[in-house]
């Protein structure tokens, strides 16, 4: 930036008040409006954590009869004095000036700083020392002049550092801390240089806030600045990185009614601009005004073209102007040739970017290794894995090793021919190269081979993984815990499981459900049992399916005493009621026939909260049946126990209701049938009141005919009519 008037900025301020611009500026914020230029107003931002008292001048009279290293008002002198003294350090527990410390403020820091302003290095000790050692956060405006400090004395490097700072530090302060409003505030205190204006915008563009920047940049040229080129083309880089095209023609135009001619750098960064928005068309109308300004398109300006026209698929074009290079002496570069390459492969004309290759080695450069992993993908692509493998070889000859895009692709390229096998050797191969093989790599082809359920083979390649210095994650080490269990590697997969809590890994429920599953299958449900204490040491609490195989092992087992204690542990544990685990158990007891027993069995999990369903019901009769020989006492039993259920009337109707009626001697048929479906209890009443008529039982009719449950909606289907004029014939012919 070039300084537009050495007189003072307060001239340039008012000048720039009563005179503005005639164009508006992008951004308004209306700054000139709100800044006031008093130099009193030492501390502005809202950073400083000191307090008020500590940020004023000390004007008591009687520190006045204080000796003169007790009084506070001489603190500054004391301070400078001994920065005299120590030239490459400041002792934060120098006795002159210890005591006095507790006075020191913000105002004092100014003060120092300002005696200091003709030697930086000095200034910059004390910076240091007040922000380091004494642990104080120095002021927006303290921070403002050791930067314009620094700047005079063009130590730029260490200006723009603390200038960053500065701005991270105000990223999240109101517009009260705005950093431009406290550097144009110090100009008026001490040495300043245009330049830190410039700096400003770059430090605001190269942090990311783009915004900012764009801001302090209007600000600047409205005071009348004029911003170097390498300013504005470090904000129209920013602005375009940014994607905030359209702003980049208004710098441009800011460019040319400033004065300020661009260079070859501007226009490169609006070629790409032109690329970035689409209006590549508009690139050849842009191009000969470049040339009118006196700037011929340089290497980069058709690299950016070139690469813009391969990716819209304009390869035509892009060839094009790649001949016209070589006409206007330019010569294509290792990036011209990449681009070219990357838009055949694209187009699937491998072969064709394969040609681009040897051309580009024939003249004489090197490809990197952009280049090669273009050509690789472009082969992957295709299918044609054998031609990108034969690749390698190739790249190491010429001393480019694989990164980790080329391992991925290559691996990828075969996972998707499904040729497992050949991704595994590629791997092998890469470290044969010397190529180390990423993490993320092992662990995909780990996952491959426990999908295809080879977990040995997972388990090898894990070894393999470990040896090469690569840590398992724990998703890793679950999924082939899983999947040796799912194939009965039961003692591979428990040395696993050994392996990873000794590496401070939690195996999860899955593993855990998977292991215990595998044990139980294999008869080893004591150890499943133990695992799950384990587990629940460990804060995983099991769920239905660990419970059944558990209960399942047990019983397979024929430890019924044990299946039965472990049931009845996990109700009052884990409050879990499953009743698969309680059918289970229940079958095991009916297929023995003791009908004792099962009876016990049933009270005592029916009083822990179970409630059986169908398939309790079906087990209880098969067992009755075996135990008794006979379905009349099965039935009988099943009547006391109230043991009535669909599956039972599904299968014995007829029987169910004749025997209803034989063993009802405490006339509870009504009660029963009022517990079933309205579908079932139909059939039932068909068939107790049929076999009722028929042995004349006239006080099981009596008991149907005052039976409410005609309320309920089984007298109510008119295919019950007919069934409720029987009854009443029924009853008044044997009354």
């Amino acid at each position: 930036m070039n300084r537009t008037s050495i007189n003072s900025i307060n001239q340039i301020i008012q000048r720039s008040i009563y005179s503005a611009p005639t164009s508006e500026p992008v951004l308004n914020t209306n700054f000139l409006s709100k800044l006031s230029f008093s130099s009193s107003s030492s501390s502005i931002s809202s950073l400083q954590i000191l307090t008020d008292s500590q940020t004023k001048s000390i004007s008591n009279p009687l520190y006045s009869f204080l000796p003169h290293t007790q009084n506070p008002n001489n603190i500054v002198d004391l301070i400078c004095s001994n920065l005299k003294q120590h030239k490459t350090h400041f002792p934060i527990d120098h006795k002159d000036i210890q005591e006095l410390l507790p006075h020191l403020g913000t105002h004092e820091i100014s003060r120092v700083l300002l005696r200091c302003q003709s030697d930086s290095s000095t200034a910059l000790i004390f910076f240091n020392w007040v922000k380091n050692d004494l642990g104080l956060n120095p002021s927006t405006h303290n921070y403002c002049i050791i930067v314009h400090i620094l700047a005079w004395s063009r130590n730029y490097a260490r200006a723009m550092q603390l200038l960053s700072e500065l701005i991270e530090l105000n990223r999240d302060v109101s517009a009260s801390g705005d950093v431009f409003q406290s550097l144009v505030q110090c100009t008026n205190e001490c040495n300043w240089n245009p330049v830190t204006f410039d700096m400003l915008v770059k430090a605001y563009v190269k942090m990311g806030m783009i915004k900012e920047g764009l801001r302090s940049f209007r600000k600047i040229v409205k005071l009348g600045f004029v911003p170097h080129v390498v300013v504005f083309n470090s904000l129209l880089d920013g602005l375009l990185k940014s994607n905030y095209t359209d702003q980049c023609w208004r710098i441009y135009k800011d460019m040319g009614r400033i004065g300020v001619h661009p260079n070859s750098y501007t226009f490169n960064i609006l070629t790409n601009a032109f690329c970035k928005g689409g209006d590549v068309d508009k690139v050849n109308e842009f191009l000969e005004k470049m040339e009118e300004e006196g700037f011929d398109p340089d290497i980069v300006t058709y690299n950016t073209l070139i690469d813009s026209y391969c990716k819209k698929g304009r390869l035509k074009d892009a060839f094009y102007l790649y001949k016209i290079m070589y006409r206007r002496g330019v010569m294509p570069n290792l990036v011209s040739y990449t681009a070219l390459m990357n838009g055949l492969c694209k187009e699937g004309k491998v072969r064709e970017a394969h040609q681009i290759l040897r051309r580009m080695v024939h003249r004489g450069l090197t490809p990197d290794i952009l280049t090669y992993n273009t050509l690789i993908c472009g082969y992957c692509k295709e299918g044609m894995m054998q031609e990108s493998r034969l690749l390698l070889p190739d790249m190491v000859g010429n001393g480019i090793f694989p990164d980790n895009f080329t391992c991925w692709i290559l691996v990828e390229g075969y996972m998707k021919e499904g040729r497992l096998l050949s991704a595994l050797n590629m791997v092998v191969e890469l470290q044969r190269f010397g190529v180390s093989v990423c993490r993320d790599i092992y662990d995909y082809l780990i996952l491959a081979l426990c999908q295809e359920n080879r977990p040995c083979a997972a388990k090898n390649l894990l070894e393999r993984m470990s040896q090469v210095g690569h840590e398992p994650k724990e998703e890793i080490y679950n999924e082939l815990i899983y999947s040796l269990s799912k194939c009965d590697f039961v003692e591979e997969a428990l040395l696993l499981k050994a392996e990873m809590v000794s590496n401070d890994m939690k195996p999860n429920l899955v593993t855990y459900k998977a292991l215990i599953g595998c044990l139980c299958r294999l008869s080893r449900s004591v150890e499943g049992e133990s695992l799950m204490r384990e587990m629940v040491e460990f804060g995983v609490n099991p769920d239905i399916a660990t419970c059944r195989a558990l209960i399942n092992g047990f019983c397979k087992e024929r430890n019924l005493d044990k299946a039965e204690s472990l049931l009845g542990s996990i109700v009052e544990e884990f409050q879990i009621y499953d009743i698969e685990c309680f059918n289970a158990l229940l079958k095991i007891y009916c297929e023995a026939g003791d009908v004792a027993k099962l009876m016990e069995l049933q009270d005592r999990l029916l009083k822990v909260g179970f409630a059986p369903n169908s398939l309790t019901f079906k087990y209880m009769i098969d067992g009755l049946c075996k135990a008794t020989r006979s379905k009349t006492v099965c039935f009988a039993v099943a009547f006391r126990y109230e043991i009535v259920a669909l599956d039972l009337l599904n299968c014995y109707v007829p029987q169910a209701a004749q025997l209803l009626v034989l063993n009802d001697s405490e006339h509870r048929v009504p009660e029963v049938i009022e517990k079933l479906a309205n579908v079932w209890a139909v059939k039932v009443v068909y068939g107790v009141v049929a076999c009722a008529m028929e042995l004349d039982n006239l006080q099981q009719l009596r008991s149907l005919k005052d039976w409410k449950g005609r309320e309920n909606g089984v007298w109510r289907d008119e295919r019950n009519l007919t069934m409720a004029l029987d009854l009443e014939n029924g009853y008044k012919k044997h009354q």
